[in-house]
């Protein structure tokens, strides 16, 4: 699935979702489907900036990526883990956004996206920048990164809304 048609599916499915769905809490230290929808839209951004970054490098680097890194874009994808950030990077993200504020984010990735879709194989492979856990890439590989991001928060994005379908279903008994 393209990136595009990812970001697709994740504001259609964001408009099925009450305001109290997008906002419930299962228990501390999970996110909201609102909290996810967040973070994978600031992450997103933060990719694109690093291929406009590479885009406008005029030095060379020639150090790859980490051993993880590496078998990261071998398989294509993040494993199927739960990945935990240290602490310091690890502030919670926005509960606040309406459906509408997100529905726009996510269209300004999208934006973005087309911006750099056809450009992006144009910037030479050795501009890169560092990520802290899979060593430094290249303009493509951030761009990449930004639909295995996506694809990743998938399960997430089920898990979540199983939770909320249970807590639902649970207070409709009591």
């Amino acid at each position: 699935m393209s990136n595009l048609k990812l970001i697709e599916t994740y504001k259609h499915d964001l408009q099925n979702y009450s305001l109290e769905q997008l906002r419930y809490i299962t228990a501390e230290g999970v996110w909201s489907i609102g909290q996810m929808y967040d973070h994978v839209i600031l992450v997103a951004m933060e990719y694109l900036d690093n291929v406009e970054t590479c885009a406008a490098s005029k030095e060379e680097q020639k150090l790859g990526k980490t051993e993880f890194g590496e078998h990261l874009y071998k398989i294509g994808d993040f494993p199927p883990i739960k990945i935990k950030l240290p602490d310091e990077l690890n502030t919670p993200p926005s509960n606040s956004d309406s459906k509408e504020d997100l529905t726009n984010r996510l269209d300004l990735v999208m934006q973005r996206l087309r911006q750099w879709e056809s450009r992006v194989d144009t910037i030479n492979l050795n501009y890169k920048i560092k990520h802290e856990g899979f060593g430094w890439l290249n303009a493509r590989e951030w761009f990449d990164l930004v639909g295995m991001h996506f694809r990743h928060h998938l399960r997430q994005k089920c898990e979540l809304e199983q939770k909320f379908f249970n807590h639902s279903s649970a207070n409709l008994i009591n």
